[in-house]
């Protein structure tokens, strides 16, 4: 079945893109902020290109994405990630679990760090796509988002189960099944994205902050509250706190949303909507709360024992970054192979002690605790049972939906 409509971005989303690419998940600190500063002439004009032009009719079937696979042959797998997020040795010079997969399998692996935000990223594939041509890559990792546009394009390949009894066996549930990609039948997370409440006890006196509720009405922490410009982030914490479920929610509960965000901007509740530069503010105490990602709240408190994290008891919002196989990849099964291979637990574990973000991978904890037992214990890498049961996925939006709300969040922030 052919699908006609071109997936053309309105200027509400490529607002929203600048501001992840410049300050939000686009710049998140598991990559290089240095590396990630030289990125910025060429994700505008990727984002240019995106706006210039529509995407061309795609086929939904994912299967109709499938090549020749030549893995039999060719002992290669070409793999595209972010930077930083591969473990590496102390030398810097080679990936120890990559290598172990070559020793293992003989298959050598191209592992290239050529994605600095997703929007850049997808600027250089979507011309050989949309063309039916092989990328040059056959493994990628790309958020939600953009793997649920990948795939609803039919630019993904349907993953064979009998090359990942690991993988099957050991995702964990509450990344099993995304609306966007039901049974995981083209992608498997790579790690997990979780945003949290951070506050720093010096600056809160020693108080806890754990409820959007709080940080909205509390007035000892008034003109010292950050919430961030992220809009799936921001609005889907707040519509927990308001018993809504970001899975199901309606436009009448989103716009109640941002009401209640906005009668908290127009008392200076909030100090002020930011990208990951809230880290700063936090860690010398002038946001004394803040809505933050997980990932960051670990290496601040690294440096910072003041700086502490609460899990609403209304839940919060999770993401995850994902593992394609591109249409007309060349060596699927390789790459299927090397998705299973970090879905073995010491593996996961090796991987996990290095970037610090939720592992999606079950029963790493053993093998984690050997390599550092605090890791282990921190349940934003390994969530426990409690964490897990307040884990909520923001439901995927349609085009005319993410414009709608994407401006309505725009006027909001002020951006």
């Amino acid at each position: 079945m052919e699908h006609s409509e071109p997936e053309r971005l309105s200027e509400a989303q490529l607002a929203a893109m600048r501001r992840s690419l410049t300050g939000g998940r686009g710049a998140l600190t598991r990559r290089s902020l240095l590396r990630a500063s030289g990125a910025g002439a060429l994700t505008l004009g990727g984002l240019a290109s995106l706006s210039a032009c529509g995407i061309p009719p795609a086929r939904r079937d994912g299967a109709t994405a499938a090549s020749d696979d030549h893995s039999d042959k060719e002992k290669v797998i070409n793999f595209s990630n972010w930077t930083e997020y591969m473990d590496i040795s102390d030398d810097e010079k080679t990936h120890p679990t990559l290598e172990e997969f070559t020793k293992r399998t003989g298959i050598e692996v191209n592992y290239t760090e050529d994605i600095n935000d997703n929007v850049e990223f997808f600027g250089k594939i979507r011309p050989q796509l949309a063309a039916g041509q092989d990328t040059g890559r056959d493994l990628i990792v790309v958020t939600d988002w953009l793997a649920a546009r990948i795939i609803r394009l039919g630019w993904a390949q349907k993953l064979d189960p009998a090359h990942l009894p690991h993988a099957f066996a050991n995702l964990i549930p509450q990344y099993r099944s995304p609306d966007w990609d039901p049974g995981r039948a083209h992608s498997y997370p790579w790690t997990g994205i979780n945003t949290v409440i951070a506050y720093n006890t010096k600056a809160t006196g020693g108080k806890k902050v754990d409820s959007v509720t709080q940080m909205l009405d509390d007035p000892t922490l008034k003109g010292r509250v950050g919430f961030l410009t992220e809009m799936r982030d921001t609005v889907g914490m707040t519509l927990l706190d308001q018993g809504k479920d970001p899975a199901t929610f309606t436009t009448p509960d989103y716009d109640a949303a941002i009401a209640r965000l906005q009668k908290g901007v127009d008392s200076k509740q909030i100090r002020r909507f930011t990208g990951n530069d809230y880290t700063s503010d936090l860690d010398k105490g002038d946001l004394a709360a803040c809505l933050a990602w997980a990932g960051d709240v670990i290496q601040l408190q690294a440096g910072n024992p003041d700086i502490q994290y609460a899990i609403p008891t209304a839940g919060y919002i999770t993401s995850s970054d994902n593992l394609l196989v591109p249409a007309r990849a060349r060596h699927k099964a390789n790459a299927e192979k090397l998705i299973d291979f970090y879905y073995e637990p010491p593996i996961a574990a090796q991987l996990a002690a290095f970037i610090s973000y939720v592992c999606p991978v079950a029963g790493v904890k053993d093998d984690l605790a050997k390599i550092d037992p605090a890791l282990a214990d921190n349940p934003l890498i390994i969530p426990d049972e409690e964490m897990t049961a307040r884990a909520h996925a923001f439901r995927m939006l349609t085009s005319e939906e993410e414009t709608e709300y994407e401006e309505k969040f725009a006027k909001l922030i002020g951006a």
